[in-house]
């Protein structure tokens, strides 16, 4: 390699690295709150072994006992906020590197999770994390918990995913003073996709409302052509709960198309519109993980389409809809075998002498 050659990787490798630092720094300002993890007075913090939220809110967490020598009696991880606590009890597990206090629980939403699930309910805010532990005597002593250093790595899944039950957004982070921390964010209105079924004459669309305070049968389905917000298919969906099911309109949709139209949907209350899309969920890229195949559809109405119903890059579903030609409808009547079959006709259908006879 020569000189020149050289100079430029040097360089190369220098402005990476440079990126890769102003990166660095832009997630831990993004994962850093303004609050303090220790109240006043200076509390020890154990640095975890593994601390992670799976699935949109399953808490593993695992930290070295502070004592590996006199193992506690009990052991508990005490969410905190604002005045208001929940707990739950650390299991004590042998490790190679000595003795560990673990936990594996469901977080939930103190507002919007069903009033039987079980787990710490939280509410919208930044919740403190401290690890309390109770020796023979009685004594308690506290421990805050370091913010771990590790960052999760750019894969085709999310670092943080919603929560599929409440929609609420529960994330590890720090605090100004290096302390690990739970933020809870509950979801704004919106429509989730649970899927859609693909038939030979239909498209059938199932999908959830969540956060409305309104009555779910007040909402209707609204089909909006992309690039004509003028041109839009009301449906009216059938409810189950805040649960919803409708059948895509494709008539409406390809009446007078002489191409290719893509249709966005949304739900609708007066001026208040939800888009329908997959959110509740650790995919990077919908579009390209999510796959879903085209489809020829004969509809009811006897229009032959090429639909292609699929998750758009930022994950709201559309419908791509060309018309097709149809050869039952647009071949012309064969003469001859109508003058056939009109001559045949009255010889099957009118009783002959013998049958009257008989």
């Amino acid at each position: 390699m020569n000189d020149a050659l050289l100079s430029q990787a040097v360089k190369a490798v220098s402005r990476a690295r440079r990126t890769a630092g102003r990166v660095r720094r832009r997630v831990e300002r993004i994962n850093t709150v303004p609050a303090l993890g220790a109240r006043v007075g200076s509390r020890p913090t154990l640095p975890p072994v593994h601390l992670s939220l799976l699935s949109g809110r399953t808490l593993n967490l695992a930290v070295r006992c502070p004592s590996a020598s006199t193992p506690p009696e009990h052991a508990r991880l005490v969410f905190e906020h604002r005045g208001r606590r929940q707990s739950v009890t650390l299991a004590q597990e042998k490790h190679p590197e000595g003795l560990l206090l673990t936990a594996t629980v469901s977080l939930r939403h103190a507002e919007l999770d069903a009033p039987e699930a079980t787990g710490p309910r939280l509410s919208d805010g930044v919740w403190r994390l401290t690890v309390v532990t109770t020796d023979r005597t009685g004594n308690e002593s506290r421990y805050g918990i370091a913010d771990p250093t590790a960052t999760a790595p750019e894969g085709p899944t999310l670092p943080h995913s919603p929560s599929t039950t409440s929609g609420a957004l529960f994330r590890p982070v720090r605090s100004v003073d290096g302390h690990a921390m739970i933020k809870v964010s509950g979801p704004r209105e919106q429509a989730e996709l649970l899927g859609f079924d693909l038939y030979w004459d239909r498209v059938t669309v199932q999908g959830r409302l969540l956060t409305t305070a309104a009555p779910h049968t007040a909402w209707t389905v609204e089909a909006v052509r992309r690039g004509s917000s003028s041109a839009t298919v009301r449906v009216t969906p059938v409810w189950d709960g805040d649960r919803f099911t409708f059948d895509v309109p494709l008539d409406a949709m390809a009446r007078g198309a002489k191409g290719a139209r893509v249709w966005d949907f949304q739900l609708q209350r007066g001026r208040s519109k939800a888009r329908l899309g997959r959110r509740l969920t650790d995919v990077r890229h919908p579009k390209k993980v999510l796959r879903t195949p085209f489809r020829t559809i004969a509809t009811p109405a006897g229009a032959l389409l090429r639909v292609h119903a699929h998750l758009s890059p930022a994950g709201t579903f559309a419908v791509n809809c060309a018309p097709l030609p149809n050869p039952a409808k647009d071949t012309p009547p064969n003469p001859a075998a109508t003058t056939t079959a009109t001559a045949k006709t009255p010889t099957t259908a009118t009783p002959t002498p013998e049958d009257s006879a008989r």
